[in-house]
């Protein structure tokens, strides 16, 4: 093994929002194939809490500090407002950088698809974080598919739904949809990811946005329909005033069905203070497990573990393999948040 991939992957995050501080730089910093060598933040009581929790990394004001410092590392991750994923991660790979870009990807689908073909052009590595797809509930929706436990499923219920009645960050009080404000382009980037990796590929048959928080900019409360080209039908909610949730998941199939309430674990508990390398990270108490089978013959179904730290483990062996010139996949191939910005411009151009 040569000295350059046996050192750690050096890396800089991008924002100390709840993206960089719950979901990247924990992961990151517990994983020793990685040193989190610089985090960038304007914000004095984030970069106070940054520099308190990981007194190795380097503290800049703004992104373009980072980039100054590109030939001394191997990898940005982007936890920045949505419409300066494009600039920023267009300006890393030319840096001669990986780059983790959290989602959305972009604000819009040609931005992405470009974004894509750049890192091609440039032999780097280029991903998305599309966290959910190691959310436990998803893994065991996933497993039940897989099993055909259900038959053939033809319809798909999810949903993301909070009590929210008051916008909490500055800039998304401020962003317009154009800006990548609005739940589609944040809690409806992850129901239809998870949507297109179940069923496949999809046409969105409908779609109702609406605005319903006093004061709001972009859309708060969406309804998504999508027909799928493998014949399943997707009803997707995102709420952001709602004050009694629906299911998490509900699927119906031709030898039955399974209904799934509570939202995965792994945001709360590190917010709590708990580490990825705990034990009981990403373990969901039993008494949320799904119900499996048909009404009158129903049976709890314990809730897989959730699993994000396998996306900077699965980038990691990417990276020390080659990077772009590895055989191995990308934990996220950005192509498909590509169609998941496409299938968004869809539901815009209908509602």
């Amino acid at each position: 093994m040569s000295s350059e991939s046996s050192r750690p992957i050096r890396t800089a995050l991008a924002g100390f929002g709840l993206s960089g501080s719950v979901f990247h730089a924990p992961i990151i910093a517990t994983n020793p194939a990685y040193s989190l060598d610089v985090i960038s933040t304007s914000d004095a009581g984030r970069k106070s809490a940054a520099a308190g929790r990981h007194p190795g990394a380097r503290m800049v004001d703004t992104p373009a500090g980072i980039l100054d410092l590109a030939g001394g590392l191997d990898l940005l991750v982007l936890g920045t407002p949505p419409a300066t994923h494009y600039p920023l991660a267009k300006a890393a790979l030319e840096a001669g950088l990986d780059v983790v870009v959290d989602k959305p990807f972009t604000v819009r689908s040609a931005e992405g698809q470009e974004l894509v073909e750049l890192a091609a052009r440039l032999g780097r590595v280029l991903t998305v974080f599309q966290n959910r797809r190691w959310d436990g509930d998803f893994l065991t929706v996933k497993s039940l598919l897989d099993s055909g436990t259900l038959g053939a499923v033809t319809r798909f219920e999810s949903r993301f739904e909070r009590w929210a009645p008051e916008v909490s960050k500055a800039w998304k009080a401020s962003a317009t949809a154009d800006d990548g404000g609005g739940v589609l382009f944040d809690l409806g980037t992850h129901l239809l990811d998870q949507a297109l990796q179940l069923f496949g590929p999809g046409t969105v048959t409908h779609a109702e946005l609406d605005a319903r928080r006093p004061g709001g900019k972009a859309d708060d409360d969406v309804f998504v329909a999508l027909r799928h080209d493998s014949g399943a039908t997707s009803h997707l909610w995102m709420n952001m005033l709602c004050a009694q949730e629906g299911p998490r998941y509900r699927l119906l199939g031709s030898e039955g069905g399974f209904t799934k309430h509570g939202v995965d674990p792994q945001e709360p508990y590190i917010i709590a203070g708990g580490s990825p390398l705990d034990a009981g990270y990403g373990v969901e108490d039993s008494g949320w497990a799904g119900l499996l089978g048909r009404d009158g013959h129903l049976d709890r179904l314990p809730t897989e573990r959730g699993a994000y730290p396998e996306f900077y483990r699965l980038l990691a062996d990417k990276i020390r393999d080659g990077g772009a010139s590895s055989a191995l996949p990308v934990p996220v191939d950005p192509a498909g948040p590509v169609e998941v910005l496409k299938l968004i411009e869809q539901a815009r151009s209908l509602a």
